[in-house]
């Protein structure tokens, strides 16, 4: 069972050893499925708002690292706090510096992808943010974040060269046979 309350305070936030605010994300993420019932290979994400909604933006879940639990571990507390989701978090996509417009102080920001085995019906913050799932193309269009959008951009292509990997092989796979 998932704890259904969000942490909150800074107590057990963690810092670089420039003074900056340790923040893990991660880009929640699926395979849309096909008009056969089946997953295709096109990847929709999950984006959703600020807690001042819409108006203020997109985004994908992320938020403070604590002491207390592993950088991935803090991916996935994000993803079930604040979009809903449950699943498997990969390899992590990069790390960047970036300028908290609200504070006026720089963050570390690491990204990870979250394959998307649930999502649930109830969340600890349902109750003042939205998830939308979406094509890679419109979250581009609608996150507000430009390291998030460049985290977006290489899960792409680590897909695509997955894809073109996969493809290659079935290829030599089946001139062998």
């Amino acid at each position: 069972m998932a704890c259904m309350v969000a942490r909150s305070g800074r107590e057990l936030q963690r810092y670089d050893n420039m003074g900056r605010r340790q923040v893990v994300g991660c880009i929640p993420y699926r395979f849309k499925n096909c008009s056969d019932g089946f997953n295709g290979d096109e990847l929709e994400v999950l984006v959703i708002t600020s807690q001042k909604g819409q108006a203020k933006g997109m985004m994908f879940p992320k938020g403070g690292w604590e002491l207390d639990e592993s950088v991935e571990e803090a991916a996935s507390r994000e993803s079930l706090e604040e979009a809903g989701v449950l699943g498997n978090v990969e390899d992590k996509l990069g790390k960047w510096n970036f300028l908290s417009k609200r504070h006026g102080t720089f963050y570390e920001g690491f990204m990870f992808p979250l394959f998307v085995t649930k999502q649930l019906d109830l969340w600890p913050e349902k109750s003042v943010r939205q998830r939308i799932w979406m094509t890679v193309d419109e979250a581009r269009e609608v996150c507000r974040h430009w390291w998030m959008k460049e985290a977006l951009n290489i899960l792409v292509e680590r897909h695509s060269s997955l894809q073109q990997l996969q493809k290659e092989e079935l290829e030599l796979s089946c001139s062998l046979s």
